[in-house]
């Protein structure tokens, strides 16, 4: 049954009523005035309520409660223990009366899931008292504040009664976990995740006429209204061919931009080809997605001579549709674009036609580990992404910096549609690892959001002047490790604070960020960090994580505890495309298997310990790759920043002792001989003891090679390392 309270603010739902249990132990996550009125009232008024004056809940809600002249115990959570806490909820409960934790004001970032910092949650661990979880959200119709951390005027309240939690230990740990699975509970249930994409595109690039897309080579801008009626003209076009997809190759900007857009208002879906890929890569996504028509265009057909391009009865090139194009009609779709409202042109092209779960993007993943798989982005799935990373970054007057390919999921979502649907220019630029131009671009136009990975951001490092980053926000960096040195260096040389995100093609494709810290509050000894080092930050709202034993997955392991990450939200995909027999093994009750190791802790922040892919279980034993990498580095201390790129990398192969054995292969001058891998492998097993690892951890092999093999993102092609170490020990193993 479903309530709805109408208080002087926000109108408040309430549900789950039935989980009421009299008395009990309730713990919210956050509370508002009317969720605690809401609250007091369900449970009649017998209630005392816990508070901690060094974390002063909001001055309202202790208005409210002392003119309902209820029972309120103040202490202090550091200086009382755990035994005296648990006898004062006790003796409550036995008088008749629930108990409620009063979560204070912490400092804490954009997107918070809880008001409730971790010194709190090992609290409630540690009191061996069943709770109530209560979950409160805060939702809107607006893309940019879907979910929102605090009320705001007009925003729709929920507050839900979860089932009470049983006994035992890492009480913390299941709190916070309710917590999440609600919340993507209720984020994905949101009606404008229902909607379509295309539609929504309109409804931003109307309201927004005059944000526009700037070239980074030529210093031209092509304004949003002018963008959907070019797009509009070339749909038509696309309509005639009667394709059901179309492969977009072509570098961010407006050409790559144009094509997606017009793809969509013809109702097919755009595929967006990874150009830097090898040729059966290339061959492999034309047949997985079917595909027999491409744009392009004959500029950069130019520049990538060597690239597998298709026949030209295919092709639909850019500048020869420019030059067909019907003027009038041009000019008529740019001024309908410009004056004509949304309603008119989204009923023109029937944009509702394909929207939630229907495919409205498709990619295909880098193949580190395989062949390329086909991952279909739906309406709800990029719509939902966009409104978490939109909820999660404070958008304020904001400028894109957008070089990373669109073929790439965070240059789709991140660098193209998050700013078309929230009325942001962005400054693409076709190349991104041409880091003098683009430290150029964002010093010319004082870009605010920069996204990059590490390799990427390092080459700007290196051209970067001091003022170059001035105007810059946020530098989000991705797909692949943050080193502390890079870190390090961008903060002290430029001002700036690398924040590491983390994402995944399948989840459309940002999960967690970190973000800059949020001021103090007031009166408040507790604040919930924006940033921890060496995480990849808190997810983003609306996605739940869970973590397994790597050996089993139907068992669930407490969040920090290290194991399986599995994810849960709108933004997750159901499935690749056209591989049934893969699917079963990576979806379980609607969770997504992820790959990667990793723990959460109680604040949320995400730890990861590698991809499972970069593990070798030797002699019963999950030994990462990575760590050995690191620690091997670290010995032969090679600069991470040298300009010959990686020079070492740690696979594995099969072996008939242990399981597996790890390989070494190495570019580096002074391991090329042959003759002298046992005095190399000696001194490698020195370089991890005095490093305390196990004798385990030695690479049992030495190749040497004359590059390591690397995709175009700088991260490591893992398929072509192993392929390298199998073929170079065949006779050995």
């Amino acid at each position: 049954m479903v309530n709805l309270l109408n208080f002087k603010s926000n109108p408040l739902n309430v549900t789950g009523e039935e989980n009421i249990v009299k008395p009990a132990f309730y713990m919210p996550n956050r509370l508002s005035v009317a969720a605690g009125k809401a609250l007091h009232q369900l449970l009649d008024g017998k209630v005392c309520y816990l508070v901690d004056p060094t974390f002063p809940p909001a001055p309202e809600i202790m208005d409210y409660l002392q003119k309902k002249n209820v029972q309120i115990e103040y202490f202090d959570f550091r200086k009382t223990t755990s035994r005296r806490v648990r006898e004062q909820i006790m003796d409550r409960l036995h008088a008749g009366l629930s108990v409620v934790f009063l979560p204070g004001m912490v400092a804490k970032t954009r997107g918070c899931l809880a008001d409730v910092p971790s010194p709190f949650l090992k609290h409630v661990g540690s009191l061996h008292i069943s709770p109530v979880p209560v979950f409160l959200g805060f939702y809107t119709d607006n893309l940019a504040d879907l979910s929102l951390n605090d009320p705001q005027a007009g925003c729709r309240e929920e507050l839900c009664i979860l089932p009470q939690l049983h006994p035992g230990p890492q009480t913390g740990e299941r709190l916070l976990s309710a917590w999440m699975q609600k919340g993507s509970e209720l984020y994905s249930a949101h009606p404008l995740l229902r909607t379509s994409l295309t539609t929504q595109l309109i409804r931003s690039i109307k309201a927004h006429p005059k944000a526009e897309i700037i070239d980074g080579l030529t210093g031209s801008t092509l304004p949003n209204f002018k963008l959907l009626g070019v797009s509009m003209t070339v749909a038509r076009i696309i309509q005639k061919r009667q394709c059901a997809r179309v492969g977009v190759i072509l570098p961010p900007g407006a050409g790559g931009t144009i094509a997606t857009l017009s793809c969509l208002l013809a109702g097919v879906t755009p595929v967006l080809i990874n150009y830097a890929s090898s040729k059966a890569a290339f061959e492999s996504t034309v047949r997985q997605a079917g595909l027999n028509c491409f744009i392009t265009a004959r500029k950069f057909m130019e520049k990538l001579s060597t690239f597998p391009w298709p026949p030209a009865e295919q092709l639909i090139l850019v500048e020869d549709l420019l030059k067909t194009l019907d003027k009038k009609t041009l000019i008529a779709n740019v001024l309908m674009a410009k004056a004509a409202p949304a309603s008119m042109i989204c009923k023109m092209f029937d944009t509702d036609a394909r929207r939630n779960n229907d495919e409205a993007v498709m990619l295909f993943t880098s193949g580190s580990s395989g062949e390329p798989k086909g991952v279909a982005l739906t309406h709800r799935m990029v719509l939902a992404n966009v409104a978490q990373c939109a909820n999660r970054i404070p958008l304020e007057d904001e400028s894109f910096l957008a070089s990373l390919p669109i073929f790439h999921s965070f240059g789709l979502t991140v660098t193209m549609m998050l700013p078309l649907l929230t009325g942001y220019s962005f400054c693409a630029y076709p190349n991104p690892t041409d880091a003098r131009n683009l430290c150029d671009l964002v010093r010319k136009y004082k870009l605010t959001i920069c996204c990059a990975t590490p390799t990427f951001a390092r080459a700007m490092l290196r051209r970067a002047e001091e003022e170059t980053f001035r105007s810059v926000r946020y530098f989000i960096v991705g797909a692949e490790k943050l080193q502390p040195d890079l870190e390090r260096e961008f903060k002290e040389r430029c001002g700036v604070e690398l924040l590491e995100g983390y994402g995944l093609t399948e989840a459309s494709p940002v999960c967690a960020v970190n973000m800059p810290d949020a001021p103090p509050v007031q009166g408040s000894a507790f604040y919930i960090p924006g940033t921890v080092k060496r995480t990849i930050g808190t997810l983003l709202p609306g996605i739940a994580m869970r973590i397994t034993d790597l050996d089993d997955d139907s068992k669930v392991l407490p969040l920090t505890e290290r194991g399986m990450i599995w994810f849960k939200g709108a933004n997750i995909f159901s499935g690749y495309v056209g591989k049934a027999d893969m699917n079963p093994e990576i979806f379980r009750d609607g969770w997504f298997k992820s790959g990667d190791i990793g723990s959460m802790d109680l604040n949320g922040f995400i730890t990861l310990g590698g991809r499972l892919s970069r593990f070798s279980k030797i002699g019963g034993e999950m030994v990462p790759h990575e760590g050995v990498e690191l620690a091997l580095s670290e010995g032969l201390q090679l600069d991470p920043a040298a300009e010959g790129g990686v020079q070492i990398a740690v696979t594995g192969v099969s072996d008939a002792q242990k399981g597996e054995a790890l390989v070494l292969l190495s570019a580096l001058p002074q391991h090329q001989r042959a003759s002298e891998e046992k005095q190399i492998l000696a001194e490698l097993r020195n370089i991890l003891a005095e490093r305390q690892m196990p004798l385990l951890w030695a690479p049992k092999y030495v190749v040497p090679v004359e590059a390591i093999p690397v995709l175009p993102t700088g991260k490591l092609d893992l398929r072509g390392c192993k392929l390298l170490a199998e073929e170079a020990l065949a006779s050995q193993i």
